[in-house]
């Protein structure tokens, strides 16, 4: 398993010290948030994307996939009933994609709770639909398109693995996939989020995983048992990458990832 860190936790830094910094404390990748970037990343210039590439040659990391794929530019909605605003942040997500795969990612995650909200079935389906086309477009890309399911109450739409999956298998297309939240399954899964890896890998949908906890700050910082977690994985097979992805930042950035990574290699190291 490789380890990664969510970008924005460490935002404030240009992104060579990012990626300096994450690679000092021990990470293999960066996984992107590409408003950290401005509201245009997902069709930034090929200048622009050379540069990223280097500057995680340089420091011997990789950009491990990209997530909060439509936190900006602002109105961006999939629900939206507006086609125009539909059909933007379906530009936005397929730009998205074509981003990963030059930046050399593997994986995207669409959570974006507040850009996914519905109110009617029929937001629903047109939810529907610019997930099956992310997913044509990441199978004509080479990458793997992750549906997050996210907790309530700050997403009313998708909040479990089971109705990810019955989106996942109604579109039924290879390259889009399940992933794991940690903080997501602790609260909306009915069993320990051990046992929902110990469920789900064997569907051989599950590509990706975040670590964070309930609290919503990083693995070790709070009261959830991540031991657990990283024995299931191990035990199921898990090789992928797995994601730090804490939303509150004590006492900052540098120092939460320092600790976090620090906790989740001490347990890995206890599990081998």
């Amino acid at each position: 398993m490789k380890l990664s860190l969510c970008n924005e936790v460490i935002r404030e830094l240009p992104f060579e010290r990012q990626c300096a910094l994450a690679a000092a404390l021990g990470y293999r990748g960066l996984e992107i948030a590409p408003f950290t970037f401005g509201d245009d990343a997902w069709r930034m210039p090929a200048s622009q994307r050379g540069q990223i590439r280097r500057a995680c040659s340089d420091a011997g990391i990789e950009v491990s996939g990209l997530h909060w794929l439509l936190a900006a530019p602002a109105g961006l909605s999939i629900t939206s009933g507006d086609k125009a605003v539909w059909q933007k942040s379906v530009d936005v997500l397929v730009g998205s994609i074509d981003l990963c795969a030059e930046l050399g990612a593997s994986y995207l995650v669409h959570g974006s709770p507040a850009q996914r909200r519905v109110e009617t079935a029929e937001d629903g389906k047109r939810a529907e639909m610019a997930w099956a086309a992310a997913a044509e477009a990441a199978a004509k890309a080479g990458v793997v398109y992750c549906l997050e399911a996210l907790a309530r109450p700050d997403c009313n739409f998708v909040n479990t693995l089971a109705e990810a999956d019955a989106v996942i298998r109604r579109i039924g297309n290879p390259s889009l996939r399940l992933m794991i939240d940690t903080l997501a399954a602790g609260l909306e899964e009915q069993e320990p989020v051990a046992d929902v890896v110990r469920r789900w890998m064997p569907s051989g949908l599950l590509a990706h995983v975040q670590l964070n906890d309930r609290n919503k700050r990083g693995p070790g910082q709070g009261g959830d048992k991540f031991a657990p977690v990283v024995h299931a994985l191990r035990q199921t097979g898990y090789s992928g990458w797995l994601a730090m992805e804490p939303f509150i930042y004590e006492p900052d950035g540098p120092t939460c990832a320092a600790r976090m990574i620090g906790y989740v290699q001490g347990l890995l190291e206890q599990d081998a």
